[in-house]
């Protein structure tokens, strides 16, 4: 196996080519211990995170990636402004309306709508706690579908400020993951999306992979839609074909 220091080189060069991005002020290490390697430091953003860990992972060989990569957030709020607006997002949002929704505050947690013992009835959609420790967003509980899943880690990223989601949210009854499913996924966030036009735009995915064709008003909205599939959880890479139109 090859030594972290080649394996780091080899993904820096790989994802400047593929980005047009140098990471020369964001410094990242990676560490081998057996076959586990070790990914940390901090990045202008998710794509770049994304990116970065997929490439460690596919030229180092590692049989196991552990990930400490972070978002660098330029203005950061604190743990407990962020954690309360992840959970007004979650509160306000037409999908998660019969979802119990909680947030652990100082080791306890704090039941903000609904019940416990509501989350799993016929007309309950499940529960989420919310916990947030040195900018970084954990999502426990369980959810009823895989989409509602991917659209509460988009809520936490769209929160502002967040330097990565971790969302371990469970699916009951289980789905299989699945292209299709991402798409779907994909066109909810868009639809929910006010800074865009998600009828403008159309999706296909495959292996992970995002490719995003159409066109926008601005060059904003294009990066936009971008970003939004970024966030989606299991998307290892987005090829944005969205054109711009004044």
């Amino acid at each position: 196996m090859q030594g972290s220091d080649t394996v780091l080189k080899q993904v820096l060069a790989a994802f400047e080519r593929e980005s047009h991005l140098i990471l020369q002020n964001h410094p990242i290490h990676m560490s081998f211990s057996g076959d586990t390697l070790t990914v940390a430091g901090e990045v202008p953003d998710v794509a770049s995170r994304k990116r970065i860990i997929h490439l460690a992972h596919s030229l180092s060989g590692a049989a196991e990636l552990v990930d400490h990569l972070r978002v660098r957030v330029v203005s950061p709020v604190g743990d407990g402004a962020m954690r309360d607006s992840v959970c007004e997002r979650l509160l306000q949002a037409v999908d998660f309306r019969n979802c119990v929704i909680c947030a652990r505050v100082k080791g306890q947690v704090e039941i903000l709508r609904g019940t416990m013992d509501a989350a799993g009835n016929e007309d309950g959609s499940g529960a989420i706690e919310v916990t947030v420790q040195d900018g970084v967003v954990t999502l426990t509980g369980q959810v009823i579908s895989l989409s509602h899943k991917r659209l509460a880690g988009v809520f936490a990223w769209w929160a502002g400020s967040c330097r990565e989601v971790v969302n371990l949210l469970d699916v009951f009854p289980a789905e299989e993951d699945n292209d299709d499913e991402i798409t779907d996924a994909l066109h909810l966030v868009l639809e929910i999306d006010p800074c865009v036009h998600a009828d403008q735009i159309t999706i296909k995915s495959l292996n992970h992979t995002v490719t995003l064709e159409g066109w926008v008003s601005s060059e904003a909205e294009r990066r936009r839609a971008e970003q939004d599939a970024w966030y989606l959880d299991a998307i290892d890479r987005v090829v944005n074909r969205i054109d711009v139109r004044a």
